[in-house]
């Protein structure tokens, strides 16, 4: 299901999603490759999530096309990947 981003005062072009009860995920599916800049972005987005909720366990969901480098600064910033 599909949560509106501006509950978690986001700019309304980002898509989240619940997956499990705490549990929300970033949904990214872009053409492009998904580099150590996305995933920057993607940890201050969860930054921001966990700021206003600090009980939720924040996830992205992504195609394939996402940089090992990228992966590993999500994994160490708490933040798993979930590919689609």
């Amino acid at each position: 299901m599909d949560i509106n981003p501006e509950i978690y005062k986001l700019p309304s072009r980002v898509k989240l999603r619940t997956i499990d009860k705490n549990h929300l995920a970033v949904v990214r599916f872009v053409k492009s490759r998904i580099i150590q800049k996305d995933a920057k972005k993607i940890l201050e987005l969860a930054k921001q999530i966990q700021s206003i909720d600090s009980d939720l366990q924040i996830s992205l969901i992504c195609t394939s096309n996402i940089c090992a480098k990228s992966i590993e600064l999500l994994k160490l910033g708490g933040i798993s990947v979930i590919i689609e």
